[in-house]
């Protein structure tokens, strides 16, 4: 807690150092908000005393003067911020005291004769880069982390007996090199295809058709209405789709298959693929709507008037003229089925087995990552280094199939008028 002194009533203000910073910005903010209007309307004044013309309208003169005033108190706060010396009281009237001077500066330089849009412009450009820049960086340095980790235990694990090892029971390994044997990755990712291949044959068909009939045959009012519905799906989390696999589906699954005979158990790869599938329907509806609405209209005149029916039309003109946007659609929702956890941990179960049953219990890798990872952990043992050579095996395969959605898009991709 830092105490602020409050002269003139007895003891202080008790803030935490969040509730600060919190008030800090949020008084920055409106700061900024006042600086905007207040450069805004001063040269509205201007302009009309003046009955001369400006560069820029009175907005980018605005924009200007909040752009740096923010940028000099960022500064400031961050000079500030690395000298532990100053008390709280200092630290915040400095700031604001800066703030204020260098707004009414930045005002006072400010005339008729600046282009201000062009000014704003290239600063707004410059934070762009920045910010893209920073996203570039933090997706290295997630892949170094991962990727180091890694290679701790590919040192200590060898990489063949772990991408072709057929048994993985990682809790019972010991450390070194004595425990290979136990780090198999088959099983894992025969798991993982199994589940990703049943979300995949449930999603597509449903995704495409429906975006079919949203786009060709469907009225305005309907699709206006439908298509945020089935979309609201995607929204939903992800761990909601988990229990209602488990508590839902699953129950459904073994009384159905119960009165053919047929045993299923109670946490089966069926019925997480079946509900992951219905979580990325939306994915798939959405890309292949937008691809198939762009496809001209002149295209469709043309078939109609040369005599197909409507399904024909279809068939043999908009769904060959977007195959190549709604092939991408289709890599990008087998990588989102890859990645998923929630449903995969609640209804297929941990058990790594050597199946194609769909019936039986089986865990892909992002299950077996988090089970890894759940509690006190040492990061010096084979056991938890094994999520990390999960975690960068599942990167690479995400990344061959992003990488290879984008080549189809680009290579087949029609250029429309």
């Amino acid at each position: 807690m830092w105490t602020i002194k409050t002269y003139g009533i007895k003891g202080g203000l008790n803030i935490s150092k969040y509730q600060f910073i919190m008030g800090y910005f949020l008084a920055l903010i409106f700061f900024s908000i006042a600086s905007f209007i207040f450069t805004k309307k001063s040269f509205l004044h201007k302009k009309v005393l003046s009955h001369g013309e400006f560069k820029s309208v009175p907005n980018y003169y605005g924009y200007c003067s909040t752009i740096w005033t923010l940028l000099g108190a960022f500064t400031l706060i961050f000079v500030l911020a690395t000298t532990k010396k100053l008390s709280l009281e200092l630290f915040t009237l400095a700031t604001l005291i800066f703030t204020v001077a260098l707004n009414l500066f930045v005002q006072k330089k400010l005339s008729g004769e600046f282009n201000a849009r062009k000014h704003f412009e290239k600063a707004f450009m410059i934070i762009l880069k920045i910010t893209s820049l920073i996203s570039i960086i933090i997706t290295f340095m997630i892949i170094a982390s991962i990727l180091l980790e890694a290679l701790r235990f590919f040192s200590q694990i060898p990489l063949t007996s772990f991408l072709f090892g057929t048994k993985w029971s990682p809790q019972s390994a010991m450390p070194g090199a004595a425990g290979a044997g136990n780090f198999g990755a088959i099983p894992v990712f025969l798991g993982t295809l199994l589940i990703t291949t049943i979300a995949i044959i449930i999603a597509v068909p449903f995704g495409i058709y429906s975006a079919v009939y949203l786009t060709e045959y469907a009225n305005k009012k309907f699709r206006s209405i439908a298509k945020p519905i089935l979309e609201i799906l995607a929204g939903v989390p992800t761990v909601v789709y988990g229990y209602f696999a488990a508590f839902t589906v699953a129950p459904f699954l073994k009384s159905l298959f119960a009165n053919f005979g047929i045993p299923i158990e109670a946490e089966s790869a069926l019925a997480a693929g079946v509900v992951m599938g219905i979580m990325i329907i939306p994915f798939v509806l959405s890309l292949s709507d937008d691809v198939m609405n762009a496809v001209p209209d002149a295209l469709r005149s043309a078939s109609l008037g040369l005599g197909s029916t409507k399904s024909e039309m279809i068939k043999k003109v908009i769904i060959p003229a977007a195959l190549p946007g709604i092939s991408g659609a289709v890599l990008l929702a087998i990588s989102r089925a890859i990645g998923e956890t929630m449903i995969v941990v609640m209804a297929a179960g941990l058990n790594a087995k050597m199946t194609f049953n769909p019936l039986e219990s089986v865990t892909t890798a992002t299950a077996q990552i988090v089970t890894l990872l759940v509690g006190d952990q040492e990061f010096d043992s084979n056991k938890t280094l094994a999520a990390f050579a999960l975690g960068i095996t599942l990167f690479v395969i995400t990344l061959m199939l992003n990488l290879f959605a984008l080549i189809i898009v680009k290579k087949y991709r029609e250029q429309y008028d």
